[in-house]
């Protein structure tokens, strides 16, 4: 199984999603994901742009299997759409592959039949009605106004009556049935970028808090749909989570014993967290570390200046 990461450096540069305590945190994360994740996953991938190439591979040295700047494609794409990236590398893949965003550390390999399941993914989220920020209900009155349709799988999943919605995390996203991903991927990637859609979109000032509805809500109502629907090419496609529930992925006994480290959120900027990232790169490589301590005294090569 083919380990990926994407890194899409507009929406970093212009500091759109989670921030790092600082630039030197940011980099350290990225040598220390790909250092783990290489012993269980020996060939990876980068899915970038230009700018993130010179940042990760030319600037940091961190090497993987296989580079793409297949992301210049978005560098005039609104930056709050930053799972845009992700996407497009989930697109892009031709073999099994887990695709980990860049705060995931992998202390074990994934349990055994990860790497012949169709999808998985890091947990299910359930969403109560109240915590429906950003949640479906607003996209399809932003689209109903304007008379525009969303997918049959985003329709059948709300269609259902139920009270709640729910998600896939996708700390950890990836699967065998390419597919069904490639599939699911394009749908995403439409409803983001189809010309037809942009006047829905611009119902909202800032997309950002969106990225999760069109990725992981539209990821599990794909699944959800095409699992039993007796006419799709994909019946019978299965879902497998790394945990059963999004409590337990953070619960600190249940992930040690998963080997699996997701710093969600906040915890990138907290100060104990950090300074055990610190330490633990020291442990790991203390040559790249000091490498990262070096170029984080100059902030121009720690974030380049857009071409």
């Amino acid at each position: 199984m083919r380990a990926v990461w994407s890194f899409w450096s507009k929406p970093f540069r212009e500091y759109k999603g989670r921030l790092w305590h600082s630039p030197l945190h940011h980099c350290l994360a990225w040598g220390l994901s790909l250092r783990l994740a290489r012993r269980h996953y020996p060939e990876t991938m980068l899915v970038t742009d230009l700018e993130g190439k010179a940042l990760l591979v030319d600037t940091l040295g961190l090497s993987f299997t296989h580079v793409s700047t297949e992301l210049e494609s978005i560098r005039k794409v609104d930056p709050g759409w930053w799972a845009l990236g992700k996407l497009i590398s989930y697109r892009l893949q031709d073999r099994p592959f887990v695709h980990l965003d860049t705060d995931v550390f992998l202390w074990k390999p994934l349990p055994a039949g990860f790497s012949s399941a169709h999808v998985f993914a890091q947990c299910p989220e359930d969403h109560p009605p109240l915590a429906e920020w950003c949640g479906p209900h607003e996209v399809e009155r932003a689209f109903g106004q304007h008379g525009l349709s969303l997918p049959a799988e985003w329709e059948w999943s709300r269609s259902r009556g139920l009270n709640y919605y729910r998600e896939a995390n996708c700390g950890i996203m990836g699967g065998a049935c390419m597919d069904f991903i490639h599939y699911y991927a394009d749908l995403a990637i439409d409803l983001v970028l189809n010309p037809s859609h942009a006047k829905a979109w611009a119902a909202f000032d800032d997309r950002a808090g969106y990225n999760m509805v069109v990725e992981q809500f539209l990821l599990l109502a794909c699944v959800e749909f095409h699992r039993s629907h007796p006419g799709s090419p994909y019946r019978g496609i299965g879902m497998r989570y790394l945990f059963p529930s999004f409590g337990e992925a953070f619960d600190p006994d249940a992930a040690a014993r998963a080997g699996f480290t997701h710093l969600l959120g906040d915890a990138k900027r907290d100060t104990v967290v950090a300074r055990r990232l610190e330490q633990r790169s020291q442990h790991e490589d203390m040559h790249f570390y000091q490498h990262c301590l070096r170029l984080s005294r100059n902030r121009s090569l720690m974030i380049p200046a857009g071409a």
